[in-house]
């Protein structure tokens, strides 16, 4: 039995080499070289970068484009969140004994799979003020007055693009909650039943507190995502106009490309990445909380 602990032991240390291996030269040392960086004022090119101290940090507080962009981002998190229950109620229904369910999932999976730049395109002709499918629609209900510049209008376009994403990533929530309800124990389901818990009774007490675990995951794949979106408003507007639909990633991406600051670019995907960490302690704080409150009202 010792014998086969060792072995197993041994299994594990050799598993875990290339992992740790890749972990360390593709995510910790690029993190710890973009730390260092964003204390210089490299331009991309030079061999040479000058140490600035903290002047990139400072610019970056002062930056009012960069609020703006990160204001854009608050857009994409909060529809996403608002749409959380409409896929949690979708995965439900999909759980269920529903005629056709393959097809279903298969539909709503299928917008996650497409490469997203081509989905990008796809939208910016559906939503183009010149032949544009959806002004089309609207003109056949008899709709005009609705017609917009879903693109081109300060007040709606990050809206427009917020739903692009949603129409992209939704299905992924989705089949996520799916699994996550298909792996709740049917005997605690059918008991409930049997005691006259209803439909809601059955979705509140049992399958929520079930899941919590995953809902913690989507809210931080929400948090991250909204953070990091980048190719939807690149491919579609390239953040304007003016700045209007930039995110703090196509910022941060023009402030090293286009503007060959890459000092300060390091500076700004620090930031992202100390915004992720900070939002995700509150939300597993927070989740935590409702569940040891969901443990101990049992």
């Amino acid at each position: 039995m010792g014998k086969l602990n060792q072995q197993r032991k041994k299994f594990i240390i050799v598993s875990l080499i290339l992992p740790t291996i890749l972990l360390v030269a593709f995510v910790l040392f690029p993190v710890f070289d973009l730390f260092r960086m964003s204390f210089t004022n490299w331009d991309g090119f030079s061999e040479n970068s000058k140490f600035i101290g903290i002047d990139n940090y400072i610019d970056m507080f002062r930056n009012k484009d960069l609020w703006l962009s990160l204001k854009n981002n608050a857009v994409y998190f909060f529809v996403h969140f608002l749409t959380i229950p409409v896929e949690l109620a979708l995965a439900v229904i999909l759980t269920s004994k529903l005629r056709a369910a393959k097809f279903y999932k298969t539909m709503v999976f299928l917008p996650y799979i497409i490469n997203g730049v081509a989905i990008a395109y796809a939208f910016s002709y559906f939503f183009s003020p010149i032949n544009g499918a959806f002004d089309a629609i609207l003109e056949v209900f008899s709709m005009e007055g609705w017609i917009r510049g879903w693109l081109s209008d300060t007040k709606i376009v990050n809206f427009t693009l917020a739903f692009v994403s949603i129409w992209k990533y939704s299905g992924y929530h989705v089949i996520l909650f799916m699994a996550a309800l298909q792996s709740i124990s049917t005997d605690m389901e059918e008991a409930a039943r049997v005691d006259g818990a209803n439909t809601l009774q059955l979705f509140r007490y049992i399958q929520i507190p079930a899941i919590m675990l995953m809902v913690d995951f989507v809210l931080f794949d929400n948090i991250r995502g909204a953070l990091q979106v980048f190719d939807i408003p690149f491919v579609m507007t390239a953040g304007g106009p003016g700045y209007a639909s930039s995110t703090f990633t196509l910022y941060t991406i023009k402030t090293a490309f286009t503007f060959s600051n890459f000092g300060l670019a390091a500076t700004m995907a620090m930031a992202i990445i100390a915004m992720i960490v900070i939002f995700y302690l509150i939300q597993d704080k927070i989740i935590h909380g409702l569940i040891l409150r969901d443990r101990r009202g049992k």
